[in-house]
């Protein structure tokens, strides 16, 4: 039985946990459209293009959702010297310090992208621009005494293998055996159906089918997988096997025990892209901060829960999983408030499901009847509603130090408990405009005391279609007025 309090308290350790990421970086393009008719040409769909998103995939992935645990990054991987590859050199210094990039430029070679199409959260088609030429024995050797350089400072390697060049049989071996050496974890998301690369590492996520390809064993039911697996272990001097198994969970293997068997968390599945990325990271993290193997593999089922029920290639933040940890123990209006990363994917998700984004913001210090219909209002604009709060240090450099009155948390549940309201995000700046950037709400709602040239964040959902409502205000209710009423 595992011990969700238990994980929960285990979960602060992985911050600052040194983890190595090794392998194949590419870009994963998603276009969102709908499908409304078959075109004239040909019997397939047409689809109208909404909005495209462009993300990091594949050891990419892997080192993001490291990032987005809390880790320490290491990251080494192979990138073009192409447009993309400088897109995947961006997207990697945006994780500013929480993670160091190693990323070698080989000209003339195409870096990967795996371009999706998507109806909703149906996907089409996916296009693929690669070249999975062997690398020459120069960038092999590069590679390794990259990762000798790093040994020293982390405690786990994750190797991300995906077929592209940079982990072959000869890279792979090398750095397993110095991890070896250096008395390091190692950890492997395989590919291919020859695991001998990989013997030696403490331990490899294939999911079911890598596993049936791998050994030629049938893995139908929870007795068979273990067969399968045990088998790997036997065969390459492999220390343990996490196989995961979509719907059914994952089943943890050791050489030294019964199967462990824990049952799939998640509750919607959107997208399961990149979920094996997710378990890669969150195992590698937990281990590498100390956990044992059996509490890091329940982190990483808790982990790929979430991340299937985000939209696209997507990371998994620790604030997710102690969410999710404490779901139990949370009451519908604290389950409402978020933190902008968590909110971010949220309202992703329900845009890919067609749903229209309002969003209004205020300290909501003592709320008032002018507050409800400003609250009204808005959510009768569309379909979510996010209410962005002001924090407390933001309401005192905005109101003064006699604000605010209620504290954020209070103020926030209070808001969260109302009917009108989707989702909370407490902001720490003094505009919300970092905020209305990165959710793009459809509808930005302020109340009519404002000019529309005046309301902050105005000119930019403007600029994308998006459309500023300026709501009705309700006569004679303020909460400078309500407090100075409660002074006399």
């Amino acid at each position: 039985m595992i011990d969700r309090g238990y994980l929960f308290r285990q979960l602060s350790s992985i911050s600052g946990a040194r983890v190595l990421c090794v392998g194949d970086v590419m870009l994963d393009q998603y276009v969102y459209g709908d499908v409304e008719r078959i075109s004239p040409e040909a019997p397939i769909p047409v689809l109208r293009v909404r909005h495209e998103q462009v993300m990091l995939g594949g050891a990419g992935n892997v080192a993001c959702n490291l990032a987005a645990l809390g880790a320490r990054v290491n990251f080494i991987a192979i990138a073009g010297d192409d447009a993309a590859g400088d897109h995947i050199a961006e997207e990697l210094d945006a994780w500013g310090d929480s993670l160091v990039s190693g990323l070698i430029r080989v000209p003339g070679r195409q870096t990967t992208i795996k371009t999706r199409f998507l109806a909703g959260t149906q996907q089409l088609m996916r296009a693929d621009t690669e070249v999975t030429e062997p690398l020459s024995p120069e960038i092999g050797t590069a590679i390794v005494e990259a990762v000798a350089a790093a040994l020293p400072d982390v405690s786990a390697i994750i190797l991300s293998d995906y077929d592209k060049g940079v982990l072959n049989a000869e890279t792979t071996g090398a750095i397993i055996k110095a991890a070896a050496k250096a008395n390091t974890i190692i950890v492997v998301d395989p590919k291919g159906t020859d695991f001998e690369p990989y013997r030696g590492a403490n331990l490899i996520t294939p999911n079911r089918r890598e596993l049936a390809d791998a050994t030629r064993m049938p893995v139908n039911d929870d007795s068979q997988v273990a067969a399968a697996a045990q088998k790997l272990i036997r065969d390459h001097g492999i220390g343990a096997v996490l196989v995961t198994r979509s719907a059914e969970g994952m089943t943890l293997i050791m050489d030294d025990g019964s199967p462990i068997h824990l049952p799939a968390e998640a509750r919607e599945v959107y997208d399961v892209s990149g979920a094996g990325d997710t378990v890669v990271a969150t195992l590698a993290a937990a281990l590498a901060a100390g956990m044992d193997m059996v509490d890091g593999a329940a982190l990483a089922n808790v982990a790929a829960g979430i991340v299937v029920g985000k939209v696209g290639t997507a990371v998994v933040f620790d604030d997710d999983i102690a969410r999710a940890l404490r779901h139990q123990d949370i009451s519908s209006a604290e389950a409402k408030i978020a933190t902008p990363d968590l909110a971010h994917d949220i309202v992703a998700a329900w845009r890919n499901e067609g749903h229209r984004i309002g969003f209004t913001n205020g300290c909501f210090d003592l709320l008032h009847p002018g507050h409800i219909s400003l609250l009204s209002q808005a959510k009768a604009a569309c379909d979510r509603l996010v209410v962005g709060l002001n924090s407390d240090m933001s309401t005192k450099r905005l109101k003064g130090d006699s604000r605010p009155i209620q504290s954020e948390t209070a103020r926030a549940q209070v808001l969260a408990s109302l009917a009108d309201v989707d989702m909370v995000v407490i902001f720490a700046e003094d505009t919300p405009l970092q905020l209305i950037e990165s959710l793009r709400p459809d509808v930005l709602v302020k109340g009519a005391d404002y000019a529309l040239e005046d309301v902050v964040g105005g000119d930019f959902v403007r600029g994308y279609g998006g459309r500023v409502l300026l709501a009705n205000l309700e006569p004679g209710h303020s909460t400078t007025a309500t407090i100075a009423k409660m002074g006399e």
